[in-house]
């Protein structure tokens, strides 16, 4: 493959914390609700979902530079669900990416308004006017990250995995989960780059059944690492799935099988750019990195 796809996801998570860098070096008032919000973003993060959105604004022939700060705007969304996933009413996490989960450090008051101001905060950015992006564009990408991330997707995964705990095995129900609560933002972040770049139908349409399943896959990996992985490299407690009785695809499928199914998703994922040439080599490097990762 012609892309070193770690080379590649180290400089777009380079332009990505650069800006957010930038972001919040800006004074905003009370100075501890921009620190909250900052604590958790800057925790870590793979910052694969807007290296997914950069990327597939990349296949539709687009400089990605362009589009950093809407790019990021996913992750201020995907860092607002991880504070409040992590508070004592939700998961009741005490770590996350290895370092105190936000209420830990700020109070669950302090955790739960930096969640909101980051919701908030991304929807800002999104909206703000700009002479290089088509405002209809601008729009569908509006809409399509608020779908994914409300009732129809993001929260509706969550709180079915909420009620799904101590529940017997359902493959439908934990489909439904995986599909919503995971999977929703990182097909989402790659509509979005094919949205911000114009795709034509086909492209759209090859891009979506890619996001999808690097979504899906994605979750099922982080499943099997709860089980297999080190507490010191996943930056969370290992086990904290079956402690919970979460519904986990190795609980329902076991660990071979598990990583099956997560290897089909990814190869699905690589056909859905069968028709795309060079220029998505990126996006088939993240699809593999995403199977292989420890993290």
């Amino acid at each position: 493959m012609a892309t070193d796809i770690k080379t590649y996801l180290g400089e777009k998570r380079a332009l990505v914390d650069t800006f957010l860098n930038d972001y919040f070096s800006r004074k905003a008032e009370p100075a501890l609700l921009s620190e909250a919000m900052n604590y958790s973003l800057s925790a870590g993060g793979k910052r694969i979902r807007p290296v997914l959105c950069l990327a597939s604004f990349e296949v539709c022939g687009g400089d990605s530079s362009f589009i950093v700060p809407y790019a990021a705007a996913i992750e201020f969304v995907h860092t607002y669900s991880l504070i409040h996933d992590d508070l004592p009413a939700m998961d009741d996490d005490d770590l996350r990416r290895g370092k105190p989960t936000n209420h830990k450090v700020y109070g669950e008051a302090v955790a739960i308004l930096a969640g909101d101001a980051l919701l908030t905060e991304a929807f800002s950015i999104l909206a703000e006017p700009t002479k290089i992006l088509a405002p209809e564009s601008r729009l569908r990408a509006i809409a399509e990250l608020a779908s994914a991330s409300g009732m129809r997707g993001m929260v509706a995964g969550q709180v079915q995995d909420m009620l799904s705990e101590n529940a017997e095995p359902d493959e439908n129900t934990l489909r439904f989960i995986h599909r919503h609560k995971t999977a929703a933002l990182l097909s989402a972040s790659v509509r979005i780059g094919a949205i911000l770049g114009q795709a034509d139908p086909g492209r759209m349409n090859a891009l979506a059944g890619y996001g999808e399943n690097i979504g899906l896959a994605f979750q099922v990996v982080d499943d099997i690492l709860d089980v297999t992985g080190d507490t010191s490299v996943i930056g969370k407690p290992k086990g904290s799935d079956e402690r919970k009785k979460k519904l986990t695809y190795p609980r329902l499928f076991g660990i071979e099988r598990s990583r099956a199914i997560a290897e089909e998703m990814i190869i699905a994922a690589r056909d859905a750019l069968k028709d795309f040439g060079p220029e998505a080599d990126p996006l088939r490097g993240i699809a593999s990195y995403l199977l292989s990762r420890s993290h």
